[in-house]
């Protein structure tokens, strides 16, 4: 597991006074996992390696969460202020604003499934044009096992795509997220996006999954 990204495998972040250590050589990342995979654990580790070596981050998290208070949470107590994105929002333009005023070693994206294709090309941009390395964080697939489009996009251009795994109850690798009512029953139809924890969704290996939706 990658936990300082873009120094641990190939040195692509910037230096600590600001300076590029290579433009060419900054990435877009996805990290991607069923739910209860530690992918904000993750996130939040990375931040505080960068923060710990003087260097600077920008982090970012889905408003449209509105668990999240204006922070990255994770399960284990973790936690980190964060900027909002919206589906309106030129990440492109906010973040090298903040660039321009105070030198970016990395930007990291929590909830980045939520993104929109527009958004993903954007944090490409930012790692092509400005030399800033763009770390994202999410889920893979829905409720139905579909493709988020922000997730397909980041599938489709990131550089380097790392699975953070999660376990299932019976124990193989949990790829597959299944919603549930509130007696606990699988459900199968219903909006793409909506929003829950435990309560709602459950990670599961795709054999469960599909044993859960057949009933």
């Amino acid at each position: 597991m990658v936990l300082f990204p873009g120094r641990m495998d190939g040195g692509d972040c910037r230096t600590a006074g600001g300076g590029v250590a290579s433009l060419a050589m900054a990435k877009l990342y996805f990290y991607y996992a069923s739910m209860n995979a530690g992918k904000s654990t993750t996130l939040l580790q990375a931040d505080f390696n960068y923060r710990e070596r003087g260097m600077r981050t920008m982090v970012w998290t889905a408003r449209l969460d509105s668990r999240s208070e204006g922070m990255v949470r994770s399960r284990i107590g973790l936690e980190a202020d964060a900027h909002h994105f919206s589906p309106d929002t030129d990440l492109w333009a906010e973040i090298t604003a903040a660039h321009r005023a105070e030198p970016l070693d990395c930007v990291l994206v929590d909830e980045a499934q939520f993104l929109t294709v527009a958004q993903v090309w954007q944090l490409a941009r930012l790692a092509d044009e400005a030399g800033i390395p763009a770390v994202c964080y999410g889920l893979r697939t829905d409720f139905q096992g579909e493709l988020f489009p922000g997730s397909a996009a980041l599938l489709g251009i990131a550089d380097k795509l790392v699975e953070l795994k999660g376990v299932c109850h019976c124990g193989r690798k949990a790829t597959m997220n299944l919603r549930v009512d509130a007696s606990g029953k699988a459900v199968s139809e219903g909006a793409q996006t909506e929003i829950g924890g435990n309560d709602r969704y459950v990670a599961l290996c795709r054999r469960h999954f599909s044993q859960a939706l057949a009933g």
